[in-house]
């Protein structure tokens, strides 16, 4: 049992943090969603779920966020049918167990509004294969799944069109909504410039203004890496499970875990992602966690004078942020009617703003 008294050193820093001033226009229509792969860990939450509840807690005049679980986006690598339903709903109870508030927002699964598909389609015959073969995220998911360390034409061969046309359906999915805003994490931009050019496409071709072109909100938080390998990033699907931390970890687990990170044998504490990514990615988390930039939280851990003492600090860190999250968690996967409860409602919502929009769209390609 870890005894968490030997950290209380360590609280003065943490009873400091703010909140990150992370606010959008009025009228803002602010969209995003995760896929749903089980339990959130550190790298989810940090990367969507906190900044999310940052955007609704410092809510601009009537500005719209609407936030959910990208059930359809998950089908291009999950086959397995009784797993996509329990992950859909252990990620909808660890968005709001993650402090979102569903009365400040729209949360649903996008696979409960139809139109989704429907202007992914419309989209499609606007986007060219050249566009697509440019995105970079397909061809290292095309990669992975065949197991290649290069890309040709094997690979190309044999890899989903869902990889492929991926990008379409997320800009259907922002487009949908006339979003105006997207919170994402740095490897999506390259996917949001595409949907901008689509919804430039589109209201070329049929003379409309329809679409506005989303701006891109970058996480505040940068890439969280593996705990063991800060080569890569954290991920679920890690073959060392102690690689990752998760929201629902007990106190003692992260312990553990933190205490098994990668660092370096330089001495001393120092923020430098090229030669001391392992110390440098500790120091990344508990930024991120209390909303400091990462000057702010080395004069945060003056007092942290070695590896040890640093790990300590952010076991403590973690461990504070996730203890109440971890007990909403379990509640929350208790009552599965209040998760479907705030899930209808959500979709109700959600329809009625897709629909609205999808009138407009078919006049305008002449589909009404």
């Amino acid at each position: 049992m870890v005894t968490y008294q030997r950290f209380s050193c360590f609280r003065r820093a943490l009873s400091s943090s703010v909140a990150s001033d992370v606010t959008v226009p009025p009228n803002s229509t602010v969209f995003s969603l995760i896929q749903p792969t089980g339990r959130i860990h550190l790298g989810n939450y940090l990367g969507a779920i906190k900044n999310w509840k940052t955007l609704t807690n410092s809510p601009s005049s009537n500005s719209r966020y609407i936030f959910g679980v990208a059930d359809l986006h998950a089908l291009t690598g999950l086959k397995d049918a009784k797993l996509l339903r329990q992950y859909r709903y252990e990620a909808i109870a660890s968005i709001m167990a993650g402090g979102l508030d569903p009365e400040k927002c729209i949360l649903y699964h996008q696979s409960s509004v139809k139109q989704h598909t429907e202007l992914a389609w419309i989209l499609m015959c606007q986007a060219s294969i050249g566009g697509l073969h440019r995105m970079t995220q397909w061809k290292s998911k095309a990669q992975s799944q065949a197991g290649s360390s290069v890309f040709d034409d094997k690979v190309v061969t044999n890899s989903s069109a869902g990889f492929f046309t991926y990008p379409v359906l997320q800009a259907a999915d922002i487009l949908l909504y006339k979003s105006t805003h997207v919170p994402v994490g740095e490897d999506q931009t390259q996917h949001l410039e595409l949907c901008r050019n689509l919804a430039g496409s589109f209201n070329h071709s049929f003379k409309s203004d329809v679409f506005p072109m989303p701006q891109t909100l970058v996480t505040p938080t940068k890439k969280v890496l593996s705990l063991r390998d800060p080569s890569k990033k954290m991920s679920k699907s890690d073959a060392d499970q102690h690689s990752c931390v998760y929201v629902t970890d007990e106190p003692d687990i992260i312990a553990k875990k933190i205490r098994r990170a990668a660092t370096d044998s330089i001495q001393g504490i120092s923020f430098d992602p090229v030669n001391r990514p392992g110390v440098s990615n500790l120091i990344t988390v508990v930024s991120g966690l209390l909303n400091k930039s990462i000057e702010d939280t080395l004069k945060a851990m003056s007092s942290v004078k070695d590896h040890k003492q640093l790990k300590d600090f952010v076991t403590e860190v973690i461990v504070e942020e996730f203890s109440e999250k971890r007990r909403l968690y379990d509640e929350l996967m208790k009552n599965r009617d209040h998760l479907e409860k705030v899930c209808k409602n959500g979709t109700n919502r959600a329809n009625e703003i897709a629909e609205r929009n999808m009138k407009e769209i078919r006049r305008c390609v002449g589909l009404d």
